[in-house]
């Protein structure tokens, strides 16, 4: 028996936390240029119980961001980008050119440690 998934059925779900400024700003950002997509936005600062949707701890999902494709296959941190990008009309090039082996490598360095100083910040700010 084959099984094939329907895009339209099955969105992917991105889930991000508004708490911090910059995720907010980038979410919003990107959710303009993604008006019509098959795409579920969940904000675990509105709803922590979403971050159980995903078997994770609320503060794994408030540092990095995590998307679950049409296949039900969760991707984190750079990773999550890519499937965005792939996803969002106008920027699957770029998901293409980062998604390379070395560019990929290196985009994952970059944004974990990003992440994690984003996540200090906004530790220290009381964000949440």
């Amino acid at each position: 028996m084959s099984f094939s998934v329907d895009k339209e059925t099955n969105p992917i779900k991105v889930y991000y936390n508004s708490a911090c400024p910059v995720c907010k700003a980038g979410i919003e950002n990107q959710k303009s240029k993604m008006e019509g997509c098959s795409v579920e936005w969940k904000d675990i600062h509105s709803n922590p119980g979403f971050a159980t949707e995903i078997y994770s701890e609320i503060e794994q999902v408030r540092e990095r961001l995590h998307v679950v494709d049409e296949q039900g296959q969760t991707y984190i941190g750079f990773d999550a980008f890519l499937i965005i990008w792939q996803h969002s009309p106008g920027e699957k090039w770029k998901a293409a050119l980062l998604g390379l082996p070395i560019i990929k490598q290196l985009g994952r360095i970059a944004y974990n440690q990003f992440a994690a100083m984003l996540y200090k910040w906004n530790k220290a700010k009381k964000h949440w």
